[in-house]
């Protein structure tokens, strides 16, 4: 079989003429051609009657397009090829007839004249125009300016395009009047907002829909940390009754201790377990148990749980009467000489609001020395009554009650 086409033994370009293989050549620098076979496809587009010369070229006109059906006249327009080199100096029209005539005869396709002469009049040329009312499918002057902007890089944007002289090329769609592109125009509008209020909508909704999760998870969260919380109060009073409960057993024992050791100094038998309880009621049992006076710590602290118990629905207000004292005391502990910080007039409005208007603020002064004078108008502590240690044990007390959270709680 006589050969058909010349084939780049490079790279495997199939190509129509010696004309095209010196092409070929010069951008390649490829220079093993031979003689082949196989034709060049020729697949003509049934929409736009674009020629496609290999599946690939036919896959990237579908993608910029769209068009999808293809004709193959591989066969009517193969014919063997001619190895015989074009004159030196022979024009481009006569080459291209020359090439022409080995396939078929070409011809430019019929377009809208109309629109080419608007596409004219805004300045592209009549080959850039002819071509992309040729490849948009006549389909009017917004879809051809459209496919000349996305194919302006193409190398042959200025070409007129060919197509066979016996294909059929569909009648061009007549253009539309001024009023009926405005009318057409409105409704693209319309339909763009219409399309913008759906997506709006849309993203309000999905925005909604993340605003009531947040709420939800913020709302879980803070449910877990109040119940952590409940519990980290629980497990903290009952760590404070094993605590009480243990001292109520050392005192007991210690009772029990001193009291053995009262009878073995007085020469007494040990008591035994029968006798020592005999079945006196409870309370007649207790009578006989010593009783210890509550030292001035002791008074303190419950003092300021009274305090806090009796204000508690004002915990700041507590928080600065604590304070307060607490700088009362430590005047006197570091300036023990200087009366100034030994007397406090009671009708002080400064004093009233922060310690004096609360219950057992003036009680707890009156514990660490202090005694009202002048009918009851000064509270004053004796410098011969100022006691160190009452003092640091009164500022120990206010510490604990200022930093622990719980204190007063229990």
């Amino acid at each position: 079989m006589a050969g058909v086409s010349l084939k780049c033994g490079d790279c495997g370009a199939l190509l129509k003429s010696v004309e095209e293989a010196q092409e070929h050549a010069e951008l390649t620098s490829h220079s093993n051609f031979s003689e082949s076979t196989e034709p060049v496809l020729n697949l003509l587009c049934t929409v736009c009657s674009k020629p496609c010369r290999s599946k690939t070229e036919s896959d990237l006109h579908t993608k910029r397009t769209g068009h999808t059906e293809f004709v193959d006249k591989t066969s009517e327009a193969t014919k063997p090829i001619s190895l015989e080199v074009p004159k030196v100096g022979a024009t481009a029209e006569e080459a291209v007839t020359a090439t022409t005539n080995q396939d078929e005869e070409m011809v430019v396709p019929e377009v809208d004249k109309k629109v080419l002469e608007e596409l004219e009049s805004m300045g592209f040329s009549t080959a850039r125009a002819t071509r992309a009312l040729h490849y948009s499918g006549n389909s009017g002057l917004e879809a051809a300016v459209t496919w000349i902007v996305e194919h302006e890089n193409d190398p042959d944007i200025d070409q007129l395009p060919l197509v066979p002289a016996n294909t059929k090329v569909e009648a061009p769609k007549p253009s539309l009047t001024p009023e009926e592109l405005r009318v057409k125009q409105q409704e693209l509008r319309e339909r763009a907002r219409k399309k913008k209020e759906e997506e709006e909508k849309r993203t309000e909704r999905e925005r909604e829909k993340e605003r009531i999760r947040i709420g939800k998870e913020l709302l879980e969260a803070k449910r877990i940390e109040e119940e952590n919380e409940r519990k980290r109060i629980l497990a903290l009073r009952k760590a404070e009754k094993e605590e009480e409960r243990r001292a109520r057993e050392k005192i007991k024992q210690k009772l029990e201790e001193d009291k053995a050791e009262r009878r073995r100094r007085l020469g007494l038998p040990p008591e035994e377990p029968s006798v020592a309880k005999p079945a006196p009621v409870v309370e007649e049992k207790k009578s006989f148990l010593p009783i210890r006076p509550a030292t001035k710590a002791e008074q303190m602290r419950e003092c300021l749980r009274s305090l806090k118990q009796n204000h508690k629905e004002d915990d700041a207000r507590v928080k600065r009467a604590f304070q307060t004292l607490l700088t009362y005391v430590g005047n006197v502990a570091r300036n023990p000489d200087e009366e100034k910080f030994r007397k406090i007039r009671l009708t002080n409005q400064s004093f009233q609001e922060r310690v004096g208007a609360l219950t057992g603020g003036i009680k707890f002064l009156e514990i660490c020395g202090f005694d009202k004078i002048d009918g009851g108008e000064f509270l004053f502590l004796p410098r011969n009554k100022v006691d160190m240690a009452v003092l640091n044990s009164a500022g120990s007390e206010l510490d604990s009650a200022i930093k622990n959270p719980f204190f007063g709680v229990l």
